[in-house]
C-alpha cells in the first residue's frame, strides 16, 4: 500500500511540475515526451533506475524499454564503458539529457523519482543491492541467480514482504508459452504419474590455454574495482577475474553455472513438478572442479540426484542425458521435453494438447519485463515472485553444497535448513568483508 501510494504521488507531482514548466517556458520537446509514438507522457510512466548494465543488464534494460509506460532515467555500473552504453540506450529512446550515468549504486537508490529498480550487476552483489532498494521503497527485478548463499536468499526474501515490494526474478523461461505448455501438460496428468524430471544445462569451464598464474595487473582507468569487490574477500586485480562468464567460475563471486545458468531449467522444473514454495527433500551429487586453475574453484561439470515428498526424483546434470540444456518430465503414459525455443513429446499429440476449466491453468506472461512494470503499477504479484524465486534458487545451492561435501544431504523444506548435518548448515551462509553486509 505504501509503494502504491508512492507511485500515485510522484505521478501527480511530476504532472504538475511539467505543467508548472510549460506554463512558465513555453518550449518545443519532443514528440515523445507528450505521449505521441507509442510512447506514455512522462507523468504517467514508471520511472527506473538499472544497476549493473553489463551485456546482461543492458538486455534487461531493452526489455523494460519496450513497454511504452516505463522509462528509464539513470543507470549505474562500476565499468564507465558499460554506464555509456547502458546511458546511450537509453536516451536513444527518451531523448538527449534523459537518463544519468552514475558510478555508485546509493546515489540512484537515493533520487526519490525512481520507482523501480533492475538489477544486474555480478552474483556476490545482487541481494546487497536489492536489500538496499527495497528499503528506499523500489519494487525490483532481480537477475538470476539471485545471491550466493541461501541466508542471503532468505534476509531479502523478508525485506521484499516486509516492505511490500513488487519483485520480479530474470527466470524469463516463465513468460514463454512452450515452458508453460510442457509445465500444464505435467501438472495435470496428461503424461499420468511423473516421476522423473531430468535437468541439463551448460557445463562451466576453466582456462584451457595460456598461462594460468594470473599474476596482478593494473586497473583500468575509470573502473572502481574495490566497489566491484564489494562484499568478496580482497584480491588483487586480474582482468580475467572481472570479465564474464570467467567469474562465473569463481566462487568468491558466484555459485558457478550450476546456478548461473542452472537456475533457469531447475526453475522450469519446480513450477511443472508443483513444488514452487517448496524443495527437495534429499540430495546426492558428485561434480568436477578445476584441480589446476589459480582462480577458478567452481564445479565445472556436475551430476545431481534430488528427490521430493511427493515421489518426484529430479535428475540435474550438466550437458548430460537426451535431453541437453533443457527439462524433461516423464510419466507413467508419456513425456514432454522442453527448451529455448523447441518442445517434443510422447505421443506427439500432447503437443497439440487443449486445457479446460477444470485443468490447472498457470500464470500467463508473454513479456517478463513487461509483466513486472504491469506488476508495479497494478501492485499484483509478478509471474517470478520472490518465494518462488527463493526456492528455486535454493535448489542450486543444496546441489553445489552436496557436491563439496560428497555426501548424501537431508533437507527440511518447511525450516530451510539441512538434518542433523552441522557441516552443511554452515555452508548455509557466506561472510562479508566489511563494510558490507545484510
Amino acid at each position: 500500500m505504501q509503494n502504491d501510494q508512492r507511485i500515485r504521488r510522484r505521478t501527480f507531482l511530476r504532472g504538475a511540475a511539467a505543467m508548472a514548466a510549460g506554463a512558465a517556458f513555453p518550449r518545443i520537446v519532443p514528440a515523445s515526451a507528450l505521449g505521441a509514438e507509442g510512447i506514455a507522457p512522462p507523468s504517467d510512466r514508471i520511472l527506473i533506475g538499472c544497476i549493473g548494465v553489463g551485456g546482461r543488464g543492458q538486455g534487461v534494460c531493452a526489455g523494460l524499454l519496450e513497454s511504452p509506460d516505463a522509462q528509464v532515467v539513470a543507470v549505474c555500473d562500476v565499468k564507465p564503458e558499460c554506464r555509456a552504453a547502458a546511458q546511450a540506450q537509453a536516451e536513444a529512446r527518451h531523448g538527449k539529457g534523459s537518463c544519468a550515468a552514475i558510478p555508485d549504486f546509493r546515489d540512484l537508490i537515493a533520487r526519490d523519482e525512481i520507482d523501480a529498480v533492475s538489477i544486474a550487476s555480478t552474483d556476490h552483489w545482487h541481494v546487497l543491492h536489492a536489500l538496499a532498494a527495497v528499503r528506499a521503497g523500489k519494487d525490483i527485478y532481480v537477475e538470476k541467480p539471485l545471491g550466493v548463499s541461501i541466508d542471503e536468499l532468505k534476509v531479502l526474501r523478508e525485506a521484499v514482504h516486509r516492505y511490500g515490494a513488487v519483485f520480479q526474478f530474470g527466470t524469463q523461461q516463465r513468460s514463454d508459452r512452450l515452458f508453460r505448455h510442457a509445465c500444464e501438460l505435467a501438472l495435470n496428468g496428461r503424461l499420468g504419474k511423473v516421476h522423473t524430471i531430468r535437468v541439463s544445462a551448460p557445463s562451466g569451464y576453466a582456462e584451457r590455454t595460456g598461462s594460468r598464474t594470473y599474476e596482478p595487473a593494473p586497473v583500468p582507468a575509470g573502473f572502481d574495482y574495490e566497489m566491484w569487490l564489494g562484499p568478496a574477500p580482497r584480491a588483487p586485480f586480474h582482468p580475467k577475474r572481472v570479465i564474464n562468464p570467467h567469474w562465473f567460475h569463481i566462487r568468491d563471486y558466484s555459485v558457478g553455472y550450476v546456478a548461473g545458468w542452472g537456475i533457469h531449467h531447475v526453475d522450469i522444473a519446480q513450477w511443472g513438478n508443483g513444488t514452487d514454495r517448496t524443495g527437495p527433500v534429499e540430495i546426492e551429487g558428485s561434480g568436477v572442479f578445476p584441480s589446476d586453475d589459480g582462480l577458478c574453484d567452481n564445479a565445472l561439470t556436475w551430476d545431481v540426484h534430488l528427490e521430493y515428498a511427493n515421489g518426484v526424483r529430479l535428475h540435474f546434470t550438466s550437458d548430460g542425458g537426451p535431453n541437453a540444456h533443457g527439462i524433461r518430465f516423464e510419466g507413467t503414459k508419456g513425456w514432454v521435453y522442453v527448451l529455448r525455443g523447441g518442445i517434443d513429446a510422447d505421443p506427439k499429440a500432447l503437443l497439440e494438447e487443449k486445457f479446460g476449466a477444470g485443468d490447472t491453468r498457470l500464470y500467463a506472461s508473454d513479456h517478463h519485463q513487461r509483466n513486472f512494470i504491469e506488476c508495479v503499477r497494478s501492485r499484483k504479484e509478478t509471474i517470478s515472485p520472490i518465494d518462488v524465486a527463493v526456492r528455486s534458487d535454493s535448489i542450486c545451492h543444496l546441489a553445489d553444497i552436496a557436491m563439496r561435501l560428497g555426501r548424501r544431504l537431508r533437507w527440511d523444506p518447511e525450516r530451510e535448513t539441512f538434518i542433523g548435518d552441522a557441516d552443511a548448515n554452515r555452508m548455509l551462509g557466506r561472510p562479508m568483508r566489511e563494510p558490507w553486509h545484510l
